[in-house]
């Protein structure tokens, strides 16, 4: 029985680094159809999230069949509900790579941004991709440091996210209310993209250690 469990487990940690990487690899098409008003990568990104919503449904039923029928206790059941936690973040991050296709859709043949901000936006997705990608190695290979460094590199997501706002309320700007509208909401979703990739490392240090680690941010609001 122990056998079992320990390979139900294995590949349910496979089938969440998977989703990890389908929902980088969204984003990464995503933010070229944004930057680029291509229309067969948004519509890329559209056909494919339904792989992401499989993988998570999947993820979900084999995790509640794990509590269910193997009635996990102590490090075992922090591993299966982290899993279950953890597939709600990535699913996330999937519906917030096909929030920015359909926005690239929706505006085509125009370019949604403003060319002022391509370049906020280009940073902005490559950070994303690359917090992605960390996700799904820090799932893959449980190393509660480097999951701790996507924290460290979510901070420049932060200040682009910052920076996006003091140009949008400029003076300066000139590209009306539907095109502010346009770059906030996708500011942001880059940003939550981001924080979900977090979350899992969050997780994953949580599940390794036992120990969920405290967000800088929750600190200091606590503190003030």
């Amino acid at each position: 029985m122990r056998v079992a469990y320990n390979e139900q487990m294995t590949e349910l940690a496979d089938m969440l680094g998977e989703m990890a990487g389908l929902a980088g690899a969204a984003m990464e098409r995503a933010t070229q159809s944004l930057l680029q008003a291509d229309l067969s990568l948004a519509e890329q990104v559209i056909s494919d999230h339904d792989q992401i919503t499989e993988l998570s449904v999947t993820c979900e039923e084999r995790a509640f069949a794990l509590l269910a029928l193997q009635a996990p206790v102590a490090g075992d059941l922090r591993s299966v509900v982290s899993g279950i936690q953890i597939v709600s973040d990535i699913d996330r991050m999937g519906a917030l790579a096909l929030h920015v296709a359909k926005i690239a859709r929706r505006r085509h043949p125009n370019h949604v941004l403003p060319e002022e901000v391509n370049g906020y936006f280009a940073e902005m997705g490559r950070i994303a991709v690359a917090l992605g990608a960390g996700a799904r190695e820090v799932l893959e290979t449980r190393d509660p440091e480097r999951a701790a460094k996507l924290r460290e590199e979510d901070d420049a997501m932060d200040d682009l996210h910052r920076h996006l706002f003091s140009v949008l309320m400029d003076r300066e700007w000139k590209h009306g209310v539907a095109a502010a509208v346009d770059v906030t909401l996708l500011g942001r979703f880059y940003e939550r993209f981001a924080d979900h990739a977090v979350e899992v490392a969050r997780r994953v240090i949580f599940l390794v250690t036992g120990k969920m680690p405290v967000d800088p941010d929750e600190t200091t609001s606590l503190e003030s």
